[in-house]
């Protein structure tokens, strides 16, 4: 296994582990103070990882700055949905409408950035949507907050980063860094005012636990980018499901039923299919194939510009927040 792919594994799992310990919390404290809280101690791993020659002073100098404050709301809100979702639904059904991102993002890559989308891309979108249907089911059970809150966390990460796409060749990674994550501390901050309890010494633990968690997988994932090509490590981001699998049987007594099982497994390969490169599907494919690799069209689109970064947290999340391991 490449040394990237098994770096961006170990981010992920420490990326669930912070995510499990949210969903651990439950009700004992608002969304707002958990966003809060989480964002803030996530601060301490930011501050040595900013790169040399730039200064948090200069953070709100930007060449786009609607751009980066739009990044920077959408971050506001897509946090607040998926801690949400995290403490209020199974953390597999979660992870399965959160993985509806990508088809997002793709949409939002063709009507706004003008780039192409091959019908493959299409196709394993479709499959990973149907999957997700699989394990919700809408229409044969109740349907909760929580579950159109992890849609909306879906929607706003792809507009965070259809957007960061735009801005992340041009602006400083202390305002891509600071700004979102100043965000989140001040209108969490503001909005658990009226509901504030203090937390316990015990869970000020876990919160730091979580940014601890999270500003360590963040610099892990550095690495696994620096070891091997983004294509090659973004499927990692599905073995999310595995451990959200896991942990929720452990911890919360959480058991996909037979339909959920086989949704998983499709949202998983869908997504694992679609971030691979259109050269890479046609070398499994041809491999697979009982009449040889002449029996695969050789001939392929070009691969949507940036799209291999699509699903994954990827570098812009990680300078955005480590807030809920996301």
């Amino acid at each position: 296994m490449p040394a990237g792919v098994a770096f961006s594994l170990v981010a992920y799992l420490l990326y669930s582990c912070c995510d499990a310990i949210i969903k651990g919390f439950g009700l004992s404290l608002s969304v707002f103070e958990i966003a809060f809280w989480t964002a803030l101690f996530s601060f301490l791993p930011a501050i040595f990882t900013k790169p040399k020659g730039e200064h948090w002073r200069h953070f709100h100098n930007m060449r786009h700055p609607w751009l980066v404050h739009l990044r920077s709301l959408t971050g506001v809100i897509g946090n607040l949905c998926i801690i949400y979702a995290f403490t209020h639904i199974p953390l597999a059904e979660t992870y399965s409408i959160a993985f509806l991102a990508p088809i997002f993002v793709v949409a939002l890559s063709k009507t706004i950035l003008r780039e192409h989308v091959t019908w493959q891309r299409w196709f394993f979108l479709g499959a990973s949507f149907c999957g997700v249907l699989l394990v919700v089911r809408p229409g044969f059970r109740e349907l909760q907050l929580g579950h159109l809150l992890a849609l909306g966390a879906a929607l706003m990460g792809a507009i965070t980063t259809t957007t960061l796409r735009k801005v992340a060749p041009v602006e400083k990674r202390v305002s891509l860094l600071g700004l979102p994550l100043g965000y989140i501390v001040i209108v969490n901050g503001l909005l658990m005012i009226p509901t504030f309890t203090m937390p316990t010494l015990h869970e000020f633990a876990l919160l730091l636990t979580i940014g601890a968690l999270g500003g360590t997988g963040n610099i892990v994932f550095i690495a696994a980018t620096r070891r091997s090509p983004v294509s090659q490590i973004a499927p990692a981001q599905y073995s999310q499901i595995a451990w959200a699998i896991v942990f929720g049987a452990i911890f919360f007594h959480e058991f996909p039923d037979t339909i959920a099982w086989c949704g998983l497994v499709v949202v998983a390969f869908g997504g694992i299919l679609n971030v691979m490169s259109d050269e890479t599907r046609i070398r499994i494919f041809s491999r697979l194939s009982v009449f040889g690799p002449a029996s695969v069209i050789s001939e392929v689109s070009a691969p949507l510009g940036d799209d291999a970064k699509l699903p994954r947290r990827g570098e812009a999340d990680d300078e955005a927040t480590a807030t809920t391991g996301k």
